[in-house]
C-alpha cells in the first residue's frame, strides 16, 4: 500500500514542478523562477534555502560581470570616437 501511494504522489506532481523544468525557467528567467523553488512541495526547507542561496550568489557575480562589461564597451566606444 505505501508503494502505491509513493507512485501516486510522483504522478501528482506538476510539470512546472519537475526539477527538469526549474533548471530550464533558471537558465531562461534567473531569480525568477524562485517561487517555483519555493512552492514545491516535493522540496525540503533545507533544499529550498540551499538553492535560494545558490541563485543568489550567481546572480551577484552575473551582475558584476555585466557591469564590467558595459563599462568596457563604454570605454571601447569612448577610444573609438563615437
Amino acid at each position: 500500500m505505501t508503494e502505491n501511494a509513493g507512485a501516486d504522489k510522483k504522478q501528482q506532481s506538476k510539470w512546472y514542478f519537475k526539477t527538469a523544468f526549474i533548471v530550464s525557467a533558471f537558465v531562461f528567467v534567473g531569480p525568477l523562477a524562485l517561487p517555483l523553488v519555493w512552492l514545491n512541495p516535493d522540496y525540503s526547507r533545507n533544499k529550498k534555502i540551499v538553492v535560494t542561496i545558490i541563485v543568489a550568489i550567481v546572480t551577484y557575480f552575473l551582475g558584476i560581470l555585466t557591469i564590467n562589461s558595459l563599462k568596457t564597451i563604454v570605454e571601447y566606444y569612448k577610444l573609438a570616437g563615437f
